[in-house]
């Protein structure tokens, strides 16, 4: 039905950046709200940052002046740019997306994360 594909993780050292990419495919009637998530070890997982169709955007406290999200609704992919790493942001980065496939009702479907290590 539908694929979410995270790509573009690694290592990096503080202060670099990453850009990490999401390609959404499938039986898609509309996409509502695109975000990128992530999980420490021994944490929960957060939101790092989400738009929504109209183009409204939220962000973690952490990570705002930071990272930038795109727009998707050109190629159903959205991106994330990020810039001045930190260690703090290590972490496996997942890709949700909020999305309707016709006849049903829209749900949350997910990526099988990509991981960001920042490390010297």
């Amino acid at each position: 039905q539908v694929q979410v594909v995270e790509s573009g993780g690694g290592l990096v050292q503080p202060g670099g950046s990453l850009r990490l990419s999401c390609a959404v495919s499938g039986s898609i009637f509309k996409i509502y709200e695109m975000g990128w998530y992530r999980q420490a070890p021994g944490k929960q997982r957060e939101l790092v940052a989400a738009i929504s169709s109209g183009g409204t955007t939220n962000f973690a406290d952490s990570v705002k002046e930071r990272f930038t999200i795109s727009d998707y609704n050109a190629r159903n992919t959205v991106y994330l740019q990020m810039n001045s790493l930190r260690p703090e942001d290590t972490a496996v980065y997942y890709c949700c997306g909020t999305i309707v496939v016709e006849g049903m009702r829209p749900r949350n479907y997910w990526g099988q994360g990509t991981q960001v290590t920042v490390s010297s």
